[in-house]
């Protein structure tokens, strides 16, 4: 009697995002503002600087879609244009505030001991000063210029940035594997790039989103209080500060900047709190 035996292949894991809404509308505003920041020279529909409409505070109309400002210049020139200043410092701070504050805190996670206790305490000190004074100061003593703000703004999110890194890599330090490393005789710069950084990379991104949401609000205060992106250069909170005399009158110009702001930070929160979970089909 023959008998058949029936072979089966392995059941193959299958693996799916969730796609969540609120988080693809947030990737899409921030998607927007960043191709908007690119392209924005070259889509502006009148010079920025051009004086164009001899009624200040000008309402919206088919020649200027969101009105005019304090000089009768196209807000919506300069709304776009703003976007390449906030956005962009932004970006640039934020990835140099990030980089610095976690690479410095995995060697500190790593290497224990007194380089630990000095990058420690050191940039303990610099996160008890008040982000918003710190920028102050710096940038009435030195002067206000694009460098300066980024690297004020770097500086002053990099002690957090460390803060977090280092607590993560610490949890990481005391797994078993790094323990084989070691005893492999590995050094500090293998454990970082290899064993500790690719196991702390998610909720270093989620908190690189998070802080550029604060260097834009703090870049826009700064900017709000005439210490920011200076003239003829203007950023969100610029153009804020620089059309608030209409506010009074419910004036395009200082209410759209101020969306601008809102639809850029509220995003990248949406966006964070909504990033794509992986998860587990079974098949039958």
């Amino acid at each position: 009697m023959m008998t058949t035996i029936e072979t089966h292949a392995p059941k193959r894991r299958k693996f799916a995002y969730r796609i969540n809404l609120v988080g693809v509308v947030g990737f899409a505003v921030i998607a927007f503002w960043a191709i908007i920041a690119v392209i924005a020279p070259w889509i502006i529909p009148h010079p920025v600087g051009e004086i164009l409409d001899f009624d200040y505070f000008g309402p919206m109309s088919q020649q200027f879609w969101l009105g005019s400002d304090y000089l009768g210049r196209d807000m919506l020139s300069r709304i776009l244009m703003g976007a390449r200043y906030t956005v962009g410092i932004s970006l640039v701070a934020v990835s140099i505030a990030c980089f610095s504050g976690v690479v410095l805190g995995m060697i500190a996670a790593v290497s224990g001991g007194w380089v630990d206790t000095l990058l420690s305490r050191f940039l303990d000190a610099m996160n008890s000063i008040p982000s918003k004074l710190f920028g102050l100061v710096v940038v009435a003593a030195v002067g206000s210029s694009i460098p300066v703000l980024v690297m004020t703004l770097a500086v002053i999110y990099t002690p957090g940035s460390y803060r977090f890194a280092r607590a993560l890599a610490v949890n990481i330090n005391t797994m078993d594997f790094i323990t084989v490393a070691r005893a492999r005789g590995e050094g500090i710069v293998y454990l970082v790039a290899s064993e500790i950084l690719p196991n702390i990379v998610g909720p270093v991104l989620a908190d690189l989103g998070l802080r550029f949401v604060f260097i834009v609000l703090l870049l826009s205060g700064l900017s709000f209080l005439g210490l920011g992106v200076q003239p003829p250069y203007a950023d969100w909170g610029a153009l804020v500060r620089e059309n608030i005399g209409g506010l009074p009158l419910g004036a395009p110009a200082v209410i759209f900047p101020s969306i601008a702001i809102a639809t850029l930070t509220i995003s990248v929160n949406l966006l964070i709190d909504n990033l794509p979970q992986k998860i587990r089909d079974r098949s039958e």
